[in-house]
Order: structure tokens, then C-alpha cells, then sequence
């Protein structure tokens, strides 16, 4: 059985919830081209898409490209398939190949580019450069007959909720009695329609983040035997896990600036690196963020990060940073491939779990614009 299109990208939701991308690009993530109303045989997962991707997609018998980088990064005015971008437009849409972005919200997103990158370059016990947000708890109390209340309690928790800081699993039960009048039409559970009836019922709270609400919820209703199930769900004043940009921690060991450079382009596997602060400077904490990042080098710093690895720095921002004290390590923007295998390894197992035979295929196009001589 092959998943359906929706099915894929409710899977790659999970990893990179829509609701983490950065306000400016919210228009930019999501399904950029094509359908998701059709089966899904093979799914590309690629960094950007040009023609030769485009290409791959159609050699390959691609349904479906999950990308970082956006096929549709400003406004259309028109779509001339004479242009280059009009040609792979025009390709993918005749090969029925939909395109489907995770962009910030990949990057911010746990264990997502961020993390990938500082479990790459031996960065630990991370915590975001910048916050941009807190997750929205949500109380959930629903009532449960007692003799379901283990049945419906495993499903809400299996499926993510009641964590509270270290500890999973949370939830508080109390036992009470329930009341209903089944009225004519019903099928209820206990009970006749037309006679009031009242059961040994478990109340069970347990915290829900916002992020995970439907899947909670869907879990909730599955498990419990009630036609009509009785729950609420509570916004909390108090805030849960914090979501940023990038990520600084400290290095497994000690290095100078120099080593952890050659470090970054083995783990990132780029040819070159740019490196801006003294060579021999001893590198004790980093800081990393996929993509073009150099702007938060004052943040990074702030963070007692010693050195920043990021891509697209420019002239007077290196100096800045020169002049701040703080190292840049530029492995360019196109180190963020590193997402190509970890976003078809992470989404192959979860298929593989649900028993479906999509297959997820990493791109083997180099899309690195740049050709160092």
C-alpha cells in the first residue's frame, strides 16, 4: 500500500511543524506546486529545485519533492516557459510532480537542519541562538468509563502528550460518576435511550502542546468507547518548550579555530571553508545556523559562543565580527544538504513503521551554484 499525499506530508509535519517558520516565510513553506490528492509511489527529498532536480524527479518516477528552498521564493507575475524557471514549471506539472517546502520551520524545528548540523560538528547540550518562540500548552480533561480509562489514558500519552520538562508520561485521574440521557437516534455505549444513566467515570488531565493538539485529540477519540465523548481542552497561561534559530553549545573538545575549520568541512562535506579570527584562537563553545546566518553573530556571541559557522557572510559583517571578538566559520549556504539524507532516513522509517511501501529517495544533485578553482 503506497501513502497518500496528505498522509506524506501530515508525517513531514511532525518533524517540521508549519506553525515554527519564521512570520516572513510562512507564505513561502507548504505545498508550492501540484496536487497531494493522489497516491505517492516515490518521494524526492532534495535542497533546492532546479532542472536538473526536476530531471532526477521525472528519471526516478518522483510523485512527489520535498524540498528546503523554496521553488516559488517571490511573487509570479506570469509563468513564460521559455525562462528557465517556467521550463521546470512546466516539466514538473506535465510529470504531475507537486513540490512541497520545509524551510524555517525545518531549520527551527527539533532535531531538525539546526540539530543536524550541531550533532554533525560534535556541538552539545545545544539551545537556540535566538528564541523566536514558545510552544502553547493545552490542559486536556476528558472523561473515560473506568473500566477504558488504562485503554484511553496509553493512546493520549503514546501519541505525545503529558510531558512536563524531563518527565513524560504526566497525567492526573480522579474517579467520579457521570450522567446522559440517550436520546431517540443514539447508540451509546452504556445504557438505553430514554433513560438516564449513570457511570463510574475517570477524569484524566494531562498537557497537550499546541503543535500535536489534532493528533492528541484524533488518538483520544479513537480510543474511547463513547459515541459522544465528553473533553475540554484548556489554553495555559504558562509557555512550554522554547524554538529558535540555530543552535550553540559546547564542542566535545577543545580545539583551535584552525582545526574545528578542517572539522566543519569534513562533517559538512564542503571543499572549502571561508575563516574570519586568528587561527590559533582556542574554540571551547559554538554556535551554528544552516542557511545564510551571519546576522546573528551578536547573538551568538551573547550566547559566549566562540565561533560561528554559517553561510553568505559578507565583507563588513566579518569585519564586525572581527571587531566583536567573535570567529566565523563560512561553510556556504549549500551545507544545508545535509538535510537531504536525514529528511529521507527520518521520513523512510516512519512509512516503513505504518507499513507503507513509499519509497524516499535523497537527491544526488549538487545544486552548489559556486565552483571553487
Amino acid at each position: 500500500m503506497f501513502a497518500k499525499g496528505q498522509t506524506v506530508i501530515q508525517y513531514m509535519e511532525q518533524l517540521a511543524p508549519k506553525h515554527l517558520a519564521d512570520q516572513d516565510d510562512k507564505e513561502r513553506i507548504g505545498l508550492q506546486l501540484g496536487s497531494l490528492h493522489k497516491e505517492i509511489r516515490t518521494v524526492l527529498v532534495a535542497l533546492d529545485v532546479n532542472e536538473d532536480v526536476a530531471d532526477e524527479a521525472v528519471r526516478i518516477g518522483a510523485d512527489l519533492i520535498i524540498a528546503h528552498h523554496a521553488i516559488i521564493f517571490r511573487p509570479l507575475r506570469q509563468i513564460n516557459t521559455d525562462t528557465p524557471a517556467g521550463k521546470v514549471y512546466e516539466k514538473l506539472i506535465k510529470n504531475d510532480i507537486a513540490v512541497y517546502i520545509a524551510h524555517t520551520n525545518l531549520d527551527i524545528a527539533e532535531g531538525g537542519m539546526n540539530d543536524w548540523m550541531a550533532e554533525a560538528l560534535g556541538i552539545r547540550n545545544t539551545v537556540p541562538i535566538e528564541e523566536t518562540q514558545r510552544e502553547q500548552l493545552l490542559k486536556l480533561v476528558v472523561f473515560v468509563p473506568v473500566t477504558h480509562a488504562d485503554q484511553v489514558r496509553e493512546a493520549i500519552l503514546a501519541a505525545g502528550a503529558g510531558a512536563i520538562g524531563n518527565y513524560s508520561h504526566c497525567s492526573f485521574n480522579v474517579e467520579g460518576t457521570g450522567t446522559f440521557l440517550p436520546q431517540e437516534g443514539s447508540n451509546p455505549f452504556l445504557g438505553s435511550a430514554g433513560k438516564l444513566e449513570k457511570a463510574s467515570e475517570v477524569r484524566i488531565e494531562t498537557i497537550v502542546p499546541q503543535g500535536i493538539r489534532s493528533r492528541v485529540v484524533q488518538a483520544m477519540l479513537k480510543a474511547h468507547p463513547y459515541e459522544e465523548v465528553a473533553y475540554d481542552l484548556y489554553p495555559l497561561e504558562f509557555k512550554g518548550k522554547a524554538y529558535g534559530l540555530g543552535r550553540v553549545g559546547k564542542l566535545e573538545h577543545e580545539q583551535s579555530l584552525a582545526a574545528f575549520a578542517e572539522v566543519v568541512k569534513d562533517k559538512l562535506d564542503v571543499p572549502c571553508v571561508r575563516v574570519v579570527g586568528d587561527p590559533e584562537r582556542v574554540i571551547k563553545k559554538a554556535a551554528v545556523i544552516g542557511g545564510s546566518g551571519s546576522r546573528w553573530y551578536g547573538a551568538a556571541r551573547f550566547r559566549g559562543a566562540d565561533v560561528l559557522v554559517t553561510g553568505d557572510v559578507d565583507y563588513h559583517t566579518a569585519q564586525d565580527a572581527l571587531a566583536a571578538g567573535i570567529a566565523l566559520i563560512d561553510p556556504g549556504h549549500n551545507a544545508e544538504k545535509i538535510m537531504k539524507a536525514k529528511v529521507a532516513e527520518w521520513m523512510s522509517a516512519i512509512l516503513e513503521k505504518n507499513r507503507y511501501e513509499t519509497k524516499v529517495i535523497a537527491s544526488s544533485i549538487n545544486t552548489e551554484p559556486f565552483r571553487f578553482m
